[in-house]
């Protein structure tokens, strides 16, 4: 079988990964956007993307030849599952993959280097620094040795940042109803307001879903002890972002960090985001843009991986 392979997102593609995927079919590696990949993906029979494109309901339909989604993610939310499967698309992803995932640090490095940012007051002491200035004592921050650190969610990633927080003596604590692989070192709660209660620094690492679409949410926040560090490297939809806003506005809650926001691939709708515009007077809000996960070399094996699945399901069928 030969396949029209398309790669809509082929800035920094792996080159193993081309070559693997070019022993299947013939591999088409053009930047597309929303508005061009409803046109091309006619031609094809694989979809390859990364978190920059939506593949919604109008795009599966339109891809009549349309075998194979390729996405070197673990959260599908970019892609509309149920669509494809009643299109008989099959979504190749690292879902599922806990003992390839557990290899990947990226996310949990991320959500250390956007915890020490907070605490030390990094971009602010850099800023101040590019501006010519050289004050040492505005810019005083905080330990994490002996901090109380709440995970929500103890998977691959909560588990990776729990050994992290280990390393640098924080006291850590979790919440997650679905593990049962649970870690020595790590306080088990039985519930999230114990968790958010008890903690002092929170991470999140939960899947979005309609079940957990705001999660994080008024009444659990309103949980949090004053001055509390939240972190998000999960996805945007799974807290209220209005709500955080409030409370970082009011002083409630010292700094947020978070790599995703609810709207981030909507470009008329992620500059109303509450959590972009307080960022821009308030040096206790961080936000990057879904990079958690992009490091070269994080990138270059989960491309690898999900190029030998596609030709595995080929092979096998």
């Amino acid at each position: 079988m030969s396949l029209r392979i398309l790669n809509a997102e082929p800035h920094h593609y792996s080159k193993r990964a081309h070559q693997i995927l070019s022993e299947i079919g013939t591999v088409t590696d053009k930047p597309l956007t929303q508005e061009q990949l409803a046109d091309e993906i006619q031609h094809c029979d694989v979809l390859i993307v990364r978190l920059g494109l939506r593949v919604t309901s109008e795009i599966i339909n339109r891809g009549k030849k349309l075998k194979f989604i390729l996405s070197a993610t673990t959260g599908l939310d970019h892609i509309d599952l149920e669509c494809a499967r009643k299109n008989n698309v099959k979504v190749i992803s690292l879902k599922g993959e806990y003992a390839f995932l557990d290899s990947i640090p990226s996310t949990a490095e991320h959500t250390w280097a956007l915890l020490l940012a907070l605490m030390r007051n990094l971009p602010s002491a850099v800023n101040s620094v590019q501006q010519g200035n050289w004050d040492r004592d505005q810019f005083k921050g905080n330990n994490l040795s002996g901090k109380r650190l709440g995970i929500i969610g103890l998977g691959r990633v909560g588990k990776q940042v729990a050994h992290f927080a280990k390393a640098f003596k924080c006291e850590v604590g979790s919440y997650d109803p679905y593990q049962n692989r649970w870690l020595d070192f790590v306080q088990q709660f039985s519930s999230l307001k114990e968790l958010v209660r008890w903690a002092e620094i929170v991470t999140l690492h939960i899947p979005y879903s309609i079940e957990t679409h705001h999660f994080i949410g008024k009444e659990l926040l309103s949980s949090f002890n004053k001055g509390s560090i939240l972190i998000n490297t999960s996805r945007g939809g799974v807290w209220d972002e209005s709500e955080v806003s409030a409370l970082v506005k009011s002083g409630y809650l010292t700094g947020v960090a978070t790599d995703v926001l609810e709207f981030e691939l909507e470009d008329t709708k992620r500059p109303s985001s509450p959590l972009l515009k307080l960022m821009a007077s308030n040096q206790n809000v961080l936000i990057t843009p879904h990079i958690a996960g992009a490091t070269f070399e994080s990138m270059e094996l989960t491309e690898i991986f999900i190029a030998q699945k596609l030709k595995t399901s080929i092979n096998v069928s």
